[in-house]
Parts: structure tokens; C-alpha cells; sequence
């Protein structure tokens, strides 16, 4: 293996070979710093790197190791995390100008974890600022410019995990930590083509997260492959007293076969979103389909109707606009990089409180509905995105016009878990994406669902051209 392929190998083989001898975690650690401050740098995915922080934590796990205590796969593995999550002592700048010295005493508690399972941390990864809560419009909406796709520097490395996206596909980290709310790690693990795992809502602690949205934000991986996702989110989860929304009963990544039903999966077909989307998608929608078929019975499947877009924007802006109050009122946005954001957060401080309410009491309707659909399945599929990343000098609505999948908003208002898996390639040479959906709670199974199709296929071990 040469050292051009660290970055780009399974987290399995990086932990057999440090095992092995035959790699350290201090030798990784600095290919990634290499990394992170040429190539990562070069797709404005870099905020801040952490040497000093990750060569320490190197040499604590290859002490460690030598002395026999294994802290698990993750044990000397670098990566990047989304630099809405705090990180001792580093700025940690929520991709916003005004923002860019902000510190914390403590590390966020996902951060903690993966501090905890002797992972090693190497750099504070870009972000759309403020996590898109303003109403960005186009790529170049942060603090360090538009995230750029490793495979075509031309497009969006998507938003607003746009460092993860870009780091992770680039072979700069082998792993990284995003957030969504609403898309913001499945839409650039679709456009970068890796693997981002969205978990259950309460999966995850949220504590020492910037906060856009208190009932739709969560925390999950974004990895070349669903098996990688599963040892992440393993390390991350649990119940966490300082973020009353985590779900009191433990996780775990089942990756034996047996974890697959024997008899095959039940997977629901959302082939009705197919008409959004552009001819190379839903093409290689229907590829993976295919593929799909020798390990599962396909059923079409057709969501309740509701008004998920219209509830699930209210509930974001109402949220966002009272979270990021503060920056609202000192008038700080004033200084945010992308023009519609200096003003598109004022909306959400006049949202009354009782349109607020309606939209929850029908998001709880939505959720009853949406689990009595998924309780029929291992899982539904649907494309990850309408389209494929967007160029750099197009505003997104110029470009990919309405198309936006319906399935987006319904599945953050339920908080279900999901992963976006690659599919092949659309226009422009860019990836698409298939999103694997599950019932509340079943994030074990997505995984499943996603770990036996990327065990049929190649396209997660793609490698984006180099420079």
C-alpha cells in the first residue's frame, strides 16, 4: 500500500495494518496534516488544522497499542469534523466571518467520543456558514469560500457539511463528522460520491454543536463506505444527560452476515421522485435498483401526502432565527460572506407562534404517517439528490430549478436515519447518489441495506483525479 492510499483505504485495513507494524498512527496522522493543507486547502475544505492536538493524540495511541490497550478500530485513525462542533482550545467558527475566533473550553461530545476511542483528530473542517440557517443561495456562502468538488473543480462540493464532502472524496481524512438538518450530509455525500450516514434523530449528542434547529439537527459520519459509517457511529452514539434529545437505549453496528435476513430485505421503491430528477440520476437509480433486486424484494411505494416542505421550512426558520438571535440582533450577519445571508435570517423573528405550533402539531400527523410506511420495510430508496452538484458560478434555483426531492424534508421532520451511497456518474462527470431510508430508530438496518449493496458494487471505491 502505498502512502498515496492511506487516506483512500477502508478503516479496517488502516487499524489491521497499525496492528501490524506496518503503519503508525503518528505517519498517518501527518500524511493527513500533508493533506489537509495542500490538497484539502486547494477545495476550501480546511478551516483549521489541529497538529499539535493530533500529533499528541498519535503518540498517545501508538503507546497505547504498544502497551496493549486497543480502544477499538478507530484507535489511531484520523479525521476531520465539521467546524460547527467544538474542538478545545481551536476556533471553532461555524463557517462565519464574524465568528472566526470563537472558542470553547470543551470538546464537543461526539468529538469526545472519538477522542474517548482513540481516534485523532487533524482538522476543523469547513461548513456553509452559520449551517445555511440564513437562506444561502449559492457556493459561495462561507467563510472559506464555496467548498469545490474533487471531481470537477468546476462544481459545489454541496452544502453544508461541504468540507466532509470534499476531505472525505479527496482522500484527504479517511473519515469526517457532519451535521444535518435538512440535507446537509446527504446532499454533498451524493455530490462528492462517499458514503454520509444520517442517524436517527437522538442518536447522537448534540452538546458542544452549534445549534440551527433544537428538533431537526443531528450528527453523523461521512466515510468512503456504509461499513465505515457503522464503526463511526458506533463510537458516537449513545444517551448524553447534557442533550436531553439523545435516545436513552444504546447503539450498535452489527456488521456479521447474519445480520441480513436470510430470506432477503423488503425495500420500498419511491419511483415517483424519479420524475424530478435529471436523466443520468434516475438512470443510475435504476442501475442500483438492479442490484438491489438480487438481495431484495422491491415494492413501489408512494409517501402520505402533506405539506412536508412548507412545514418542515417554518419549523427551521422559526427554530434558526431563535437560536441565532444573538447574531440577528448585534447585527453581526452584516458581515457574512454570502449577500442574501446578511438579511434572510430576520424572517424567521417574526414567525408567529401559532403558525409555529400548527406546523408541529402536523409534523406530529407526518411522523405517525410516515412510521406506519416504514414499518413495512427494511428500508425505502429514493435518489439522493434531484441533480448532480451544481457549478460554482450558478445560483442553485438557475440551475437545478425546482427540483427538490419531497423525501428530504418528510424524512428530517421524522428524523429517521438514512445514508446517501454512491450510484455512478451524471453530468459533468460528477457522482450520483441513492438514499437508503429506515423506520425510526432502525439505523442498524440502513446500514445493512447499504453495506450488502456497496458489497455488490464499486462505485465507493472510486478515486476523484488527483490536482
Amino acid at each position: 500500500m502505498s502512502q498515496a492510499d492511506w487516506a483512500f483505504r477502508p478503516i479496517r485495513e488502516l487499524a489491521q495494518r497499525i496492528r501490524a507494524g506496518e503503519l503508525t498512527p503518528t505517519a498517518l496522522a501527518e500524511h493527513c496534516l500533508e493533506r489537509l493543507d495542500t490538497v484539502g486547502r486547494s477545495l476550501n475544505a480546511v478551516v483549521t488544522l489541529t497538529p499539535e492536538r493530533a500529533l499528541r493524540e498519535a503518540r498517545q495511541a501508538e503507546e497505547e497499542l504498544r502497551a496493549g490497550i486497543d480502544r477499538g478500530p478507530l484507535h489511531g485513525i484520523p479525521y476531520g469534523a465539521k467546524d460547527l462542533l467544538a474542538a478545545a482550545g481551536y476556533p471553532t467558527t461555524w463557517g462565519a466571518a464574524p465568528l472566526r475566533d470563537q472558542r470553547f473550553a470543551k470538546d464537543a461530545a461526539a468529538v469526545a467520543r472519538l477522542r474517548d476511542a482513540g481516534a485523532v483528530l487533524v482538522a476543523k473542517l469547513a461548513t456553509v456558514e452559520l449551517a445555511g440557517g440564513m437562506g444561502y443561495q449559492q457556493p459561495n456562502a462561507s467563510l472559506t469560500g464555496p467548498g469545490i468538488n474533487p471531481w470537477n473543480r468546476s462544481a459545489w462540493s454541496g452544502g453544508s457539511s461541504s468540507g466532509p464532502g470534499s476531505a472525505v472524496a479527496a482522500g484527504v481524512v479517511p473519515f469526517a463528522l457532519g451535521t444535518e438538518t435538512w440535507g446537509s450530509i446527504l446532499t454533498p455525500a451524493s455530490y462528492c460520491g462517499i458514503s454520509g450516514f444520517r442517524p436517527s434523530y437522538g442518536r447522537v449528542s448534540r452538546f458542544g454543536a452549534m445549534p440551527l434547529s433544537w428538533t431537526l439537527d443531528k450528527i453523523g459520519p461521512m466515510a468512503r463506505s456504509a461499513d465505515d459509517c457503522g464503526l463511526v457511529l458506533a463510537a458516537i452514539s449513545g444517551p448524553d444527560p447534557r442533550d436531553p434529545a439523545t435516545l436513552a437505549f444504546p447503539s450498535s453496528y452489527d456488521d456479521r452476515p447474519e445480520a441480513e435476513p436470510a430470506h432477503g430485505f423488503r425495500i420500498g421503491v419511491l419511483d415517483d421522485a424519479l420524475a424530478h430528477c435529471q436523466p443520468e440520476v434516475a438512470a443510475n437509480f435504476h442501475a442500483a435498483l438492479a442490484v438491489l433486486a438480487e438481495i431484495a424484494t422491491l415494492e413501489p411505494v408512494h409517501l402520505p401526502t402533506f405539506p412536508y416542505t412548507e412545514v418542515a421550512t417554518l419549523i427551521l426558520w422559526a427554530e434558526a432565527a431563535s437560536a441565532l438571535e444573538p447574531l440577528l440582533q448585534s447585527g453581526a450577519v452584516g458581515e457574512l460572506t454570502a449577500p442574501e445571508d446578511r438579511t434572510g435570517g430576520y424572517a424567521g423573528l417574526v414567525i408567529p407562534a401559532v403558525d409555529y405550533l400548527r406546523a408541529q402539531r402536523i409534523r406530529r400527523q407526518i411522523v405517525a404517517a410516515l412510521d406506519r410506511v416504514f414499518s413495512q420495510y427494511d428500508a425505502i430508496v429514493a435518489p439522493a439528490t434531484a441533480v448532480v452538484a451544481s457549478p460554482l458560478d450558478q445560483r442553485f434555483r438557475d440551475y437545478a430549478g425546482e427540483r427538490r426531492l419531497v423525501i428530504s424534508a418528510a424524512s428530517n421532520l421524522a428524523g429517521v436515519p438514512a445514508i446517501s451511497v454512491p450510484t455512478g456518474f451524471g453530468e459533468r462527470g460528477l457522482p450520483t447518489g441513492m438514499q437508503i431510508i429506515g423506520r425510526y430508530g432502525a439505523d442498524g438496518r440502513v446500514l445493512a441495506v447499504a453495506r450488502a449493496y456497496q458489497q455488490r458494487t464499486d462505485w465507493h471505491l472510486r478515486r476523484p483525479p488527483e490536482g
